[in-house]
């Protein structure tokens, strides 16, 4: 073992406690996007008693307040910029057993985010920067899970956010125009066998707060007086399962709308019904391709009611897809700390979630990995962190090991990956301009005093 490396590992070590009552910490407090508070000021005290200096969102003068932030470590030698990013978000899932106020950190965010303090605690040790050049990055995001789409769509007309989720947010707001390579660690629950894995990427996906409305009236005594929006929503949602049989393979589109409940009493017409959903794909070709037909599907059903309908379509994640070189020098660091044997990298799996991190993978080359410590599902009432040492400081370790490969010997590693990348996007600007395309807020149904119903469900 190398002098650096055993210095990495003692320093991710050295700083195991306060790694673990922060995962407790912000377990205990979870909060969803955009409102991760706890966490966000409990994390604020960590790193500025560690000496950081550090760029907050709830501070920017340019734009709205919300949770996060982020810190730059300078080596004090030219070189480009590693982003190394953390989580805050929780979930909406009130049957979790240790749900709190109905959320739970099901996907392990709170661990992501102790993780991301233990590294800086780590990074203040002499001779962790010895030999590298550079920036290293170090930001917690919030707003991850893209998830209460209508309180969202509220933060964009009143101004405090642009975007649905957190990364995509913090680029708008400039805080990744000087990065150049990213990476993070996602946890799993891979098993006791595996402690890494990684895969080639993942689907990305729109958002869509769709509303019918139609007339209230008295559910026995005059059905005939009332339009039902229940209804329509249902015939609706019908009229898009019925077209799943013309999606292609290849494209792995998914889309799984939720009704959000009526608001009315058991006798009474539902005059409206709200559906919140994605439409998750491999390209944003294929998204926006077949978004439309969704939505064609979702007016004629309006119309049949006749009921109004409005769309409210938002740009979500792009699709992630994870550099090849950078995936391998992630591996062979992973296979160096664990064993060979204790690794899966798999450079032709493809997941049908979505990140925002798919967002940074537009313009720059980035790996989002995971680490094994959690049991139960992703996403589920049963999902709990077992193995902090694993999941926690094991990710710590492979993190630094990373960011040490690439920023040593004048960043050799990183400008190789950085300089054979091929982006979507030439840049963050163009990015932009490109996923405006799926932004589309409007009445798709109304009626002429002709009885002449029209049908506006495109942008």
């Amino acid at each position: 073992m190398s002098d650096k490396k055993e210095l990495i590992i003692k320093s991710a070590e050295k700083y195991r406690q306060l790694t673990f009552d922060a995962e407790r910490f912000i377990w205990k407090h979870p909060q969803t996007g955009y409102t991760e508070w706890a966490a966000n000021e409990y994390l604020i005290e960590k790193f500025e008693a560690l000496g950081y200096k550090l760029i907050r969102a709830d501070q920017d003068p340019k734009f709205g307040k919300i949770p996060g932030f982020y810190t730059d470590i300078d080596t004090g030698k030219p070189g480009p910029t590693l982003a190394i990013m953390g989580e805050l978000d929780a979930l909406d899932i009130a049957n979790h057993p240790e749900s709190v106020n109905g959320m739970c950190h099901s996907c392990g965010h709170n661990a992501q985010a102790a993780s991301m303090l233990g590294m800086a605690a780590a990074l203040t040790e002499p001779g962790m920067l010895d030999g590298l050049c550079g920036k290293i990055r170090l930001i917690l995001v919030p707003a991850e899970e893209m998830i209460q789409l209508a309180f969202r769509s509220g933060l964009i007309k009143e101004g405090t956010i642009s975007y649905m989720g957190g990364k995509v947010e913090f680029m708008h707001r400039g805080y990744f125009d000087d990065v150049d390579i990213a990476m993070m660690v996602h946890q799993s629950n891979a098993g006791d066998d595996i402690d890494f894995t990684c895969g080639l990427g993942n689907n990305g996906c729109m958002a869509k707060t769709i509303t019918y409305k139609g007339k209230s009236s008295h559910a026995g005594g005059a059905p005939h007086m009332g339009i039902n929006a229940q209804y329509a929503a249902m015939l609706g949602l019908q009229a898009c399962n019925d077209l799943r049989e013309t999606l292609q393979e290849k494209d792995t589109i998914r889309f799984h709308p939720i009704l959000k409940g009526v608001n009315c009493a058991v006798n009474i017409i539902p005059d409206e019904m709200v559906i919140e959903s994605y439409v998750r794909g491999k390209s944003i070709e294929a998204m926006k391709r077949e978004n439309k037909k969704f939505n064609r599907a979702l007016a004629g059903a309006a119309a049949a009611m006749g009921c109004t309908l409005h769309i409210d379509d938002k740009p979500g994640y792009s699709p992630e897809i994870h550099d090849r070189m950078f995936m391998e020098l992630v591996e062979e660091t992973c296979k160096d700390l664990v064993g060979a044997e204790r690794v899966k990298f798999n450079y032709e799996n493809w997941s049908t979630g979505s990140s925002d991190f798919g967002d940074l993978t537009c313009v720059m080359p980035g790996v989002q990995f995971q680490s094994s410590g959690a049991t139960g599902t992703g996403h589920g009432i049963d999902y709990y962190l077992s193995d902090p040492e694993r999941l926690c400081i094991n990710g710590i370790k492979a993190q630094l090991l990373v960011a040490d490969k690439l920023l040593s010997d004048g960043a050799a590693c990183a400008k190789a990956i950085i300089d054979q990348y091929e982006p979507r996007y030439a840049s963050i600007k163009e990015f932009f301009e490109d996923i405006a395309a799926f932004d589309m807020d409007k009445e798709a149904v109304s009626y002429e005093e002709d009885g002449t119903v029209k049908l506006d469900f495109q942008r």
